[in-house]
This record gives C-alpha cells, structure tokens and sequence, in this order.
C-alpha cells in the first residue's frame, strides 16, 4: 500500500457515515497514524450535524487484528490524547456507532466492537482477547466491557484462556445483535442503521449516552442525571418536527439539531 493512502476510510450514505480501516496488508491492526485518522473520523461523526449513524469496519474481509506489533516494536503507540486507544476505546462517539464485522475480530479489534453500540457479525468471524497468550493484558476497555455485555463467567474464561471463538458463540451470548451470512456484515449494518434513521437523531444519542453512562449511577443520581441529557432532545428543533409531522400524519423531516 502506497504510504499516502489513508489508513482509515470515510464513506457518506446520506446520514450514515461508514468507516473503514484500510490497513488489509496486516489485517487492519492499527498504528499511531490509524488511530489519529480515527480519531478524525468520530470527530467528523460527532461535529457534523447531518451525520446520525455511524458504522464501523474493515477492508478486505478483516475487522481488525488489534495493535500494530511491528509499530509497538519501534516504540509506537497507537493512541489518541482526545479519543485513547486506536482513536476511539476511551471517548466513543455520542451517535450511534454499529460494527460490521467479518474475519478477525481479536485484541484490541474486539475492543474496537465493544466501542461500539451495536454488532452485525459474520457467523464465520473469529472474535477473542488472545493478549494473555503474549504476556499482554487488553487494556483498551475488553475487560470491564465485556463482563458488562456478556455473563462474567464467560468473559472470565475469554480473558484467561485467550480462546479465539466464532461469531456465533458471542451471538449466543449476546454480544453480537446480527448474526449474518460471510460477505454481508457491511450491508446487513447498513440495513440495520436504515432502520433506525425513521427516530429523532438527538433522541436516540441521549438515549445511548443515558444507558452508557448509567451504569456508574444509583437508581437515585439516574432519575437526575438523565434530565440535562434528555433535554438536549427535548429542546430541540427536532422534538417540534415531530410533533408536528404526528399532528400532520406525515413523516418527519430530522435535521440533528
């Protein structure tokens, strides 16, 4: 690959934005220059008002085989002061963000999927957290994620043993939303998010940043702290199409502000 061509991808479908890590000669594993371009990319995501989905893959039948062994080598880090690891484990973008997965998914590329809200998997993707097999531990969010998506016990024995397991355990699981035929996770993501642009942008952000961050909150900090959140939709330009599209009996016309 020529060392201009960027590393990760930026594709609009009217509101949907779908990005791609282009690294197929190493499987998508991400390097300092990955996770600045996909640090830009959520950036994009977030800034842009017209943009109320995101989807998240990789190039050439791969995810993402997690970091760049070879840039750790030569002392690289493939991190972000804004968004943390690969440009995104740490700060996640506000919109919806969906994962098209299909061949590896391993490392710090399951991590990448547990930055996501929702999974569309190739029922033949492999998917794991193999660090351990290499005197590595997956800090890029895989250990408290996981247990939160999936039974402890399971996670527990994902973490410790390092097994590599197909997509069709973690669907059985829960991690996984779509279980798909190989070849299919891109389109089968892009048909799930088409179904969820006939909701209000700004509602289903807040929603997601409600059921995020409500983990940390007592049912008594929750019924306060989803106010300021839910009031960004419900104050918005939006919040009055709607009603007014129900009053019409029409199809609302969502503009994200």
């Amino acid at each position: 690959m020529n060392d201009d061509t960027p590393k990760v991808l930026t594709e609009r479908r009217g509101p949907l934005l779908i990005v791609t890590i282009n690294r197929p000669q190493v499987k998508n594993a991400c390097d300092a220059e990955t996770a600045a371009q996909m640090n830009a990319a959520m950036d994009l995501l977030d800034d842009d008002d017209s943009l109320f989905i995101g989807i998240l893959t990789g190039s050439d039948g791969n995810f993402s085989t997690g970091a760049d062994l070879k840039a750790v080598a030569r002392g690289e880090r493939a991190t972000t002061d804004d968004r943390g690891g690969f440009g995104l484990f740490r700060r996640p973008p506000r919109k919806p963000l969906i994962a098209a997965v299909e061949g590896y998914a391993v490392g710090g590329g399951l991590e990448l999927c547990l930055s996501c809200d929702l999974i569309v998997a190739a029922r033949n993707a492999r998917m794991g957290l193999p660090e351990v097999r290499h005197s590595v531990v997956a800090v890029g969010g895989g250990l408290f994620r996981l247990p939160r998506r999936i039974p402890y016990h399971v996670a527990m024995e994902l973490a410790l043993s390092g097994e590599i397991r197909d997509a069709a355990f973690f669907h059985q699981h829960g991690l996984a939303n779509r279980l798909v035929e190989p070849g299919t996770a891109l389109q089968e993501a892009i048909a799930l998010a088409e179904g969820l642009l006939v909701n209000a942008p700004l509602a289903m952000a807040a929603s997601k940043e409600i059921m995020r961050r409500s983990a940390d909150w007592t049912d008594e900090e929750a019924w306060q702290k989803q106010v300021p959140i839910a009031a960004r939709a419900l104050d918005s330009e939006d919040r009055r199409e709607g009603l007014a599209a129900f009053a019409a009996k029409r199809k609302p016309q969502w503009r994200g502000r």
